[in-house]
C-alpha cells in the first residue's frame, strides 16, 4: 500500500461513494478555501491501484516559521474501525506531512460517537464508534475532549432528521403539533420561499447582519458570501432561500376566514331559532362564543394587516437560510430573520422547504447543523435546540477533533503563539 497524490477527478470518484462524504470533502469547498490561502491536497492510499482510503487536505503556511498546518475537514474518508488500515494510512500520512513541512494535521470526522434520541438521551444498545476513537488515540492522535459547546471548527453536536425513503407525511407526523400549526398558519399568512440570485446576495447579507447584531455574533462580510456563491452555487451545492410575506394574500385569506365564521354563526342562530338545529344550550352558547371571538380577532387582524401594508407595501422579506447540499444531506449552514416581523416565525417555513428538498431528492438526512450537548434549561442556547427538536429527528454527537502531531516542538510553539494572539485579541475587544 502506498499514499499518493491523486487527481481531483480520481478523488471525487472515490469520495462520492464513501459513507462519510460531506460537502467539506469536495473540490468546490477546497476552491473556496483557496481564496483564503489554503492549499488543497488530494491524497489516496492505494492497494494494487485501488484507493482504499483518502482525504482532502488543506494546508496553510504559518507566519514567520515557514512551516505548515494541515486540516482535513470532516476527514479522513476511511474505515476508522479497521486499525491496520488506519495505522498504514497514518504512517504514510506522517511521511507526507513531513515532506510538505507540516507540523500537525487536524481532523474532525463525520463519525458518530454514540446514538442519541430526540431528547439527547443515549439510546440503549444503539450504535457507537468507541473502538474507532481507541484506534485513533492508540496511533498517537491527540483528542480534544468531549466538548459540549460550540467551540470546535465544525460542530460536534448537531440535530438531524432522517429523510431517506420517507414521505413528507412521514416527516410531518414526527413533528410536534405546534410546529405543524405554525407551518399551516404561515401558509395562511401568505409566507412563501424563493431562491435568490447572485445579484440579491446583499438581501441575504442584510438578514445576517441584523441577526448577528441581535444575537451578538460576528457575521461574515458580503465578499465571503459572494465567494461561497462563486465556488459552490453552479455545481448545485449552495442554495439560498428567503421567506417573503405577501400581505395581499394574508388579507384575502383573513377575509375568507372571517366570512366563514360569520356565516357559521349566522346559520347556527337561524337554525336554532327555526328549531332546525338540535343542540343543548351550553354547547350552543359555547360555539357562538368561539365564533364571536374569532370574528373579533380576525377583524382586528385585518386592521393590523392594513397598517403593515401601509408600512411595508404589498410584500416584505422576513428571513433566509443558506443551504449546502451534497452527498448524504441537505444542510442548513447559516440563517436569520429580521426582528421587525419576527412574529411571523418564517424560520419554520424556510427549514420546511429544506426538509422538502431532502425528502423529494431522497437524501439520507436533513441537517439542522450545530446545537450544544448541554440539554439543561439553564443553557443559554437551549432554545435553539428546542426549536430544532420540534421538527422531530434526533441528536447527533460526533467523535470530535484530533490532531496528529508531526513536530512536537513546533506544535507547542504554534499553540503558545495562537493562544497568546487570541488573548490579546479578546483584551482589545473588551477595551
Amino acid at each position: 500500500m502506498k499514499l499518493v497524490n491523486i487527481s481531483k477527478e480520481e478523488f471525487k470518484k472515490f469520495a462520492d461513494k464513501h459513507v462519510q462524504i460531506t460537502f467539506h470533502q469536495t473540490e468546490e469547498w477546497a476552491n473556496l478555501k483557496n481564496v483564503n490561502n489554503w492549499k488543497s491536497h488530494y491524497i489516496g492510499l492505494k492497494d494494487k491501484n485501488k484507493i482504499i482510503a483518502g482525504a482532502l487536505l488543506l494546508s496553510k503556511e504559518l507566519p514567520f516559521i515557514k512551516k505548515k498546518m494541515f486540516y482535513s475537514p470532516r476527514g479522513f474518508l476511511i474505515d476508522y474501525n479497521n486499525k491496520n488500515l488506519l495505522k498504514e494510512f497514518t504512517n504514510e500520512l506522517k511521511k507526507y506531512i513531513k515532506s510538505e513541512k507540516g507540523i500537525f494535521v487536524k481532523i474532525d470526522p463525520f463519525l458518530e460517537y454514540q446514538e442519541h434520541d430526540n431528547n439527547g438521551n443515549i439510546v440503549k444498545d444503539g450504535y457507537e464508534n468507541k473502538s474507532a476513537m481507541k484506534n485513533l488515540e492508540s496511533l498517537g492522535y491527540k483528542f480534544f475532549g468531549f466538548n459540549l459547546m460550540q467551540d470546535t471548527l465544525q460542530p460536534r453536536w448537531m440535530h438531524v432528521i432522517e429523510t431517506e425513503n420517507k414521505s413528507l407525511d412521514d416527516v410531518l407526523e414526527d413533528m410536534e403539533s405546534k410546529t405543524r400549526q405554525i407551518l399551516r398558519k404561515n401558509e395562511k399568512c401568505g409566507i412563501t420561499t424563493r431562491e435568490i440570485s447572485r445579484e440579491e446576495l446583499p438581501i441575504f447579507k442584510d438578514i445576517m447582519s441584523h441577526t448577528s447584531d441581535r444575537r451578538e455574533f460576528i457575521d461574515r462580510p458580503l465578499s465571503y458570501y459572494e465567494a461561497m456563491w462563486d465556488n459552490l452555487h453552479d455545481s448545485g451545492i449552495l442554495k439560498i432561500l428567503i421567506a417573503e410575506i405577501d400581505f395581499n394574500v394574508y388579507e384575502k385569506n383573513t377575509k375568507e376566514e372571517l366570512e366563514e365564521h360569520k356565516n357559521e354563526l349566522k346559520n347556527r342562530i337561524f337554525k336554532k331559532e327555526k328549531n332546525i338545529l338540535k343542540m343543548n344550550e351550553k354547547k350552543y352558547t359555547s360555539s357562538n362564543k368561539q365564533d364571536e371571538e374569532a370574528i373579533k380577532r380576525l377583524e382586528n387582524q385585518l386592521i393590523k394587516i392594513k397598517e403593515l401594508k401601509k408600512e411595508y407595501g404589498d410584500k416584505e422579506i422576513l428571513g433566509g437560510i443558506l443551504f449546502l447540499i451534497y452527498g448524504n444531506e441537505v444542510l442548513s449552514l447559516v440563517g436569520g430573520s429580521h426582528a421587525k416581523l419576527m412574529q411571523f416565525q418564517s424560520a419554520y417555513t424556510v427549514h420546511f422547504e429544506g426538509i422538502k428538498m431532502a425528502v423529494e431528492n431522497n437524501y439520507k438526512r436533513y441537517n439542522f447543523y450545530g446545537i450544544t450537548g448541554d440539554f439543561r434549561k439553564e443553557n443559554p442556547l437551549y432554545g435553539l435546540y428546542l426549536f430544532k427538536k420540534s421538527f422531530g429527528g434526533h441528536v447527533v454527537e460526533l467523535i470530535g477533533e484530533y490532531d496528529l502531531i508531526i513536530s512536537k516542538f513546533w506544535y507547542k510553539t504554534y499553540n503558545l503563539a495562537f493562544n497568546t494572539y487570541h488573548k490579546l485579541k479578546n483584551l482589545k475587544k473588551k477595551k
